[in-house]
């Protein structure tokens, strides 16, 4: 693949390491996904399914029932009856990042560059595949479902942690303005929660957003949305937050819609090197209220993971249909 221009060391680094598991010679689609061995799975599943409870990760797809933040179509459902026989069938249509979503390699790439993993151009994804007359469908979201994003979940319940800080001793976050969480931040959450982190872990951030977005009046979310660029709090750019990502897990996740601090608040955007250059995964819009209070009352804060994105050809981001299991 050709290195996009250097603006910090880790960029270069970032496209020239071969996502692991990935041979030579072949288009690799999944990029940190390889690190989901068959057995790293087993061995979550073995050590992190204790009492079979399950919880649901998936916001609803008509959570944005009114208005969407990045002016995504909103989720509409159509239900018909087929009359004379008692039965009912529906029709939905949506933007796939209108809720709860993994962005998948199609969506971001590197922006001065203008290439997507593996070098991929906008022509190669709006163009034709090896069959003929059918449409590309490389770095397609179909990829990630053949074997689900599946393994071992940590919560950082940075939001709890922050908010029991003593006062002056945390920064201060607002999940509505472009405030950042550092990485210091979040290694500081996982020891007070004493969780070990282990490589191939599937990550979550809990950041407040959705706590925060309940205190608020639809007409305060409204006037937030006609602000642009909409501004959100979110992890920090930061090659050390690259180091620490690129070090350990397997796919990134959190509550808030943008993952990282918006609008970035450097020259470059985690989404750039996680997905134009790793392939790493980005969930955003995750619901981690409920899991949060499972983590803190089963006082451990890991999990099994089954996430299978819908079986999309050429599809660019995808509901993540997720559970967390106990």
């Amino acid at each position: 693949m050709a290195s996009p221009t250097s603006r910090i060391s880790l960029f270069v680094e970032a496209i020239r390491i071969i996502p692991p598991g990935a041979s030579m010679g072949r288009r690799d689609e999944l990029g940190t996904l390889n690190r989901l061995t068959d057995d790293r799975v087993a061995a979550a599943a073995r050590n992190e399914i204790k009492t079979g409870q399950r919880i649901s990760l998936n916001w609803p797809l008509d959570a944005q029932s009114d208005r969407s933040f990045f002016q995504r179509a909103l989720f509409h459902q159509d239900i018909f009856p087929k009359a004379p026989a008692t039965v009912n069938d529906d029709v939905w249509t949506f933007n796939s990042q209108v809720s709860t979503q993994w962005d998948g390699l199609r969506h971001f790439g590197y922006q001065k560059e203008k290439l997507f993993y593996n070098g991929v151009t906008m022509k190669q994804i709006h163009g034709f595949g090896q069959e003929k007359g059918k449409k590309s469908t490389v770095n397609g979201i179909q990829a990630w479902a053949e074997q689900g994003i599946v393994g071992r979940g940590i919560l950082v319940d940075y939001h709890s942690w922050r908010t029991s800080q003593p006062d002056g001793k945390v920064s201060t976050y607002d999940s509505f303005y472009s405030t950042s969480i550092s990485v210091a931040d979040l290694k500081a959450c996982l020891d007070a929660q004493a969780t070990e982190v282990k490589f191939g872990d599937i990550l979550f951030i809990r950041s407040g957003f959705m706590a925060a977005r309940a205190t608020k009046t639809p007409e305060e979310i409204w006037a937030h949305q006609d602000v642009m660029p909409h501004r959100f709090g979110g992890v920090e750019q930061d090659e050390a937050v690259l180091r620490w990502i690129w070090d350990n897990f397997s796919a990134v996740a959190g509550d808030q819609p943008s993952f990282e601090c918006w609008p970035t608040q450097k020259d470059w955007l985690l989404h750039e090197v996680l997905l134009g250059g790793w392939g790493c995964p980005i969930g955003e819009l995750f619901d981690l209220e409920a899991l949060a209070k499972r983590c803190r009352d089963e006082k451990r804060w890991s999990f099994f993971v089954c996430s299978e994105p819908c079986n999309v050809p050429g599809g660019v981001a995808s509901p993540p249909n997720i559970l967390a299991i106990f």
